[in-house]
């Protein structure tokens, strides 16, 4: 009998000559997810279990079973960015192959790849209109929460963020519990996120003066978001959990401010 592939293995592989693995069968835990996420630069930015309505907003997945004892239905993964993150896709051929969006384009491939491997179903927040509610999903899983600026800010990245894709499994996955019973920001004195931006765009509880923030970054003296990443974001305290380099976020923000 052939042994089935082993699925640790199977989303590791990330060459550029590697084949997609047929789907398996095995349902992953936590831990096997949060490892196979390391791998490649990720991490598991939180998880829910979804309800009913929360289930018709995921690409692929069947139609919810009513009969749910519990009223949510299998596990929902968020996958983003971390420090090692860069390392690992500025070694990949999206990065090198000079085509448009190669971000987006690498999270596509390895976390198709991932879901495949799984047999899960994939969801992105960079596809074509109607985008997928990542914003409401990260709120639902208790690990980020809205700043006093409207951005979200994560317990452990702060406002550094970058959500790459996430993973639908319609079995449930036990999850631990958030690390925070509340939002970082109500114990945030300062609030630096408000008053850091030199645009002075943002406000406490919005709206975001996106047009002062492009004008402030085609002037001279918008080089240091330019080049490092939004300055009222790197301020969050939390944001330092994220070890951000100076070249990924002046990647994000030419994608961000095009001209």
């Amino acid at each position: 009998m052939t042994t089935p592939p082993n699925p640790a293995k199977v989303v590791v592989e990330h060459s550029t000559s590697a084949a997609v693995a047929d789907p398996i069968k095995s349902a992953p835990d936590y831990a096997t997810l949060q490892d196979a996420a390391d791998v490649h630069g990720l991490d598991i930015y939180g998880g829910f279990h979804p309800t009913h309505s929360q289930l018709t907003n995921i690409p692929g997945a069947d139609s919810p079973d009513s009969s749910s004892r519990t009223g949510t239905y299998g596990t929902m993964i968020l996958l983003g960015a971390t420090a090692s993150f860069w390392p690992n896709f500025t070694n990949s051929r999206e990065y090198m192959d000079g085509a448009a969006h190669p971000i987006d384009r690498w999270s596509n491939r390895i976390i198709e790849r991932m879901a495949q491997a799984w047999g899960a179903c994939p969801a992105y927040p960079f596809t074509e209109p109607p985008f997928m509610p990542f914003v409401a999903w990260a709120l639902a899983t208790g690990r980020s929460f809205t700043s006093p600026s409207q951005m979200l800010v994560h317990d452990r990245y702060g406002m550094m963020i970058s959500y790459r894709g996430a993973l639908y499994f319609a079995h449930h996955i036990d999850l631990p519990p958030p690390p925070m019973a509340e939002a970082p920001c109500l114990s945030c004195i300062d609030q630096p996120c408000l008053s850091t931006c030199p645009a002075e765009a943002l406000s406490h509880g919005g709206p975001y003066n996106l047009a002062a923030c492009h004008s402030h970054l085609d002037s001279g003296s918008g080089t240091p978001c330019l080049s490092g990443g939004c300055l009222a974001r790197r301020a969050c305290p939390l944001s330092a959990g994220a070890s951000r380099t100076p070249a990924q976020s002046a990647h994000h923000m030419r994608y961000f401010h095009t001209k």
